[in-house]
């Protein structure tokens, strides 16, 4: 998972901190072993995602919830970070 955002999602348009969760819950095909780490589980997961479904991965509910917070809520790194992204679209 990449913490950088993406360039072409800021030209012309403001950041800010929003808070996300999501729930999925999923049947996937996969080694025994791999259950006993929840990272590798996450990790998995997140490549199946991006590589698109398939016949070892099944959706069973997916719920998203993302909505905009103040900035104030975040942690000094992520302020620092946000002005950084909002100072370089001024330039």
């Amino acid at each position: 998972m990449s913490s950088k955002p993406l360039a072409r999602q800021l030209e012309n348009s403001d950041v800010g901190v929003y808070e996300c969760e999501i729930h999925l819950k999923f049947r996937l095909v996969e080694e025994k072993s791999l259950l006993s780490d929840p990272e590798q589980i996450l990790q998995v997961l997140l490549e199946a995602l991006c590589e698109g479904q398939d016949e070892f991965l099944e959706y069973l509910q997916t719920n998203v919830k993302a909505y905009e917070i103040s900035e104030f809520k975040a942690s000094p790194q992520m302020r620092r970070q946000l002005m950084r992204l909002r100072n370089s679209n001024e330039t």
